[in-house]
């Protein structure tokens, strides 16, 4: 804060305008200067975000014990170990929220930016939907007609088993029981059933 050597005419301080404006001026340029630089610097091109490819493992290691002790690697210890990020996180829920977050896409390349989808691929995506809808509704009644034709014919074969079986012991009820009746000097046993 510079004050001017102009004490002759009052006791209060005069500033030099011209000596500010001019260091506001060097200022501004200093600053036009930077943001020139980093422009004129490529920006890291991130690769759109994506589905995994493969399948998240958290069930690995559950339900098992392991001795850690301080040599024991980080990759080896309680917990879930991230091999992109070097981290480990102690729970499932948060090894989730971990790489589903922007500093693991980041260290995998990824901006967090979706691409933006075309109507075209939309309506390619609905009708490849409809297709397995229809496709698994097809083999589906195929597969469950199939099942039930079984199931009928070992239905109708065990109901045929039962009615040779019911003819065969009626049979042998009837000649059977005739036999031992005559040979015992009387006309049956009694039973009160008329044939």
């Amino acid at each position: 804060m510079a004050a001017s050597n102009n004490t002759y005419e009052d006791h209060r301080r005069k500033w030099d305008k011209d000596e500010y404006q001019k260091l506001a001026n060097e200022r501004l340029k200093e600053e036009f200067d930077k943001t020139e630089k980093s422009s004129t610097e490529k920006p890291v091109k991130r690769e759109l975000l994506k589905a995994r490819s493969y399948k998240v493992d958290l069930d690995s290691h559950l339900g098992k014990s392991v001795v850690i002790s301080k040599t024991t690697p980080a990759s080896e210890s309680g917990g879930y170990y991230c091999n992109v990020c070097d981290c480990v996180v102690k729970d499932s829920i948060n090894f989730l929220d971990h790489i589903n977050g922007k500093k693991h896409q980041r260290n995998l390349g990824m901006s967090m930016k979706v691409e933006r989808s075309s109507l075209e691929q939309v309506q390619q995506r609905f009708e490849m939907n409809k297709k397995k809808l229809e496709e698994k509704k097809k083999q589906y009644d195929f597969e469950e007609r199939m099942k039930e034709l079984k199931e009928d014919e070992e239905r109708l074969k065990v109901q045929r088993r039962e009615r040779r079986k019911e003819r065969k012991r009626k049979a042998n009820e009837d000649t059977g029981d005739s036999d031992i009746a005559a040979m015992m000097g009387f006309g049956g046993f009694g039973s009160s059933k008329k044939r």
